[in-house]
């Protein structure tokens, strides 16, 4: 992977000012439109490419709804409250379709249970609701705190399941978790579905609290959005091509920014690719890129938000580096997600209940 140097990283973020009036008159802007509300605290929204005109959006309390052609459908696709631990960083927190949905039927899951456990399962469908007793328990991970605890499911352009998990929680990763290979707290790990019996691999350490990522559709290159601690929020970016395990850094750093003199572990060393401070936001949301039909002169921009301050960012990556950084002319409160439907066209979720189409 190209590195970018910790010492050009502050400089992505001022150039947000200066770059959204120019690129903004070129390519035009995405916008927020209203497409459903009255949800129960949405943190995701996704789809299989199978099914064009459904969404389907995670509400943290532990169910699973269906947006079709434009309205809330009644009824629930898979209902998990009596089985799922929620509030605060905990709940239903993320949801994949198996890249073979349309013959396999298969979804995943990914949620806190009652003890606070992180649980990631498999169902089957019928194709309009899940079956409760097909459910297959795929990955226990025991979590120390109640927060930290990641939550998303996203299939690579490999066929495998990756699974973004926390450093456990508390705070300063009090226990060294995120660089220690011998936890699968503060890692990125890579599940073979097809072969249920293998053990999840290490592919990424060195993460906080990674709250969004996802692969470009177009190139396979993965996004990642890690929470940050007292100060800097970021996005890390690698290649599909990566020359293997990639550290991205916590507790050593806090972005670019040296946080701990502690002991690195294996990897290559990554420093995000973008990052802003705390005047800025709290709490980096994870995006996508954008590869839809609706808006041409917007295809290739990774989008990206916080959920504190509901500010929005768009930015493209050329040669490693972020490039055309620049702030979207809205804010989304409280934005939980962005996510994607079957043509590429991009939504997002407001724990206020509001589903979003970016138009």
């Amino acid at each position: 992977m190209r590195l970018l140097a910790a010492a050009l990283v502050p400089l992505v973020a001022g150039i947000v000012a200066a770059s959204s009036g120019a690129a903004g008159a070129r390519e035009g802007a995405f916008r927020p439109q209203v497409v459903a509300r009255g949800l129960d605290s949405p943190v995701q929204v996704t789809a299989p490419r199978s099914e064009p005109g459904r969404l389907y959006v995670v509400e943290q309390s532990g169910s699973i709804r269906v947006v079709e052609n434009g309205r809330l459908r009644p009824g629930r696709f898979l209902d998990l409250r009596s089985q799922v631990e929620s509030g605060g960083e905990q709940g239903l927190l993320g949801l994949a379709f198996d890249p073979r949905y349309a013959t396999n039927r298969y979804v995943y899951v990914n949620y806190t249970d009652r003890d606070g456990d992180t649980r990631v399962v498999r169902y089957r469908t019928n194709g309009r609701r899940a079956l409760p007793g097909s459910a297959r328990w795929l990955l226990f991970v025991d979590q120390p705190y109640s927060n930290h605890n990641g939550g998303g499911l996203a299939f690579g352009p490999d066929g495998y399941l990756y699974v973004g998990l926390g450093d456990g929680g508390a705070a300063d990763d009090p226990d060294e978790r995120a660089q220690d290979m011998g936890t699968f707290l503060g890692k990125l790990l890579r599940l073979d579905v097809r072969r249920l019996t293998r053990r999840p691999e290490i592919v990424g350490l060195g993460l906080r609290n990674p709250w969004r990522y996802s692969f470009d559709r177009a190139t396979g290159d993965l996004y990642i959005g890690d929470v940050g601690q007292g100060d800097l929020e970021e996005i890390d970016f690698t290649p599909r091509r990566s020359p293997g395990l990639e550290n991205y850094g916590w507790d050593l750093y806090e972005g670019s920014r040296r946080f701990e003199e502690t002991s690195k572990g294996p990897g290559r060393l990554v420093f995000p690719v973008f990052e802003y401070g705390h005047d800025l936001g709290c709490s980096v949301t994870g995006g996508h890129v954008y590869r839809g039909r609706a808006m041409r002169g917007l295809v290739g921009r990774y989008v990206f938000g916080d959920y504190c301050s509901g500010r929005v960012w768009s930015l493209r990556v050329r040669s490693g580096r972020a490039a055309d950084v620049r702030l979207e002319p809205f804010r989304i409160e409280s934005l939980t997600s962005f996510g994607e439907d079957a043509r590429g066209e991009l939504f997002a979720t407001s724990h206020d209940g509001v589903l979003y189409r970016l138009t």
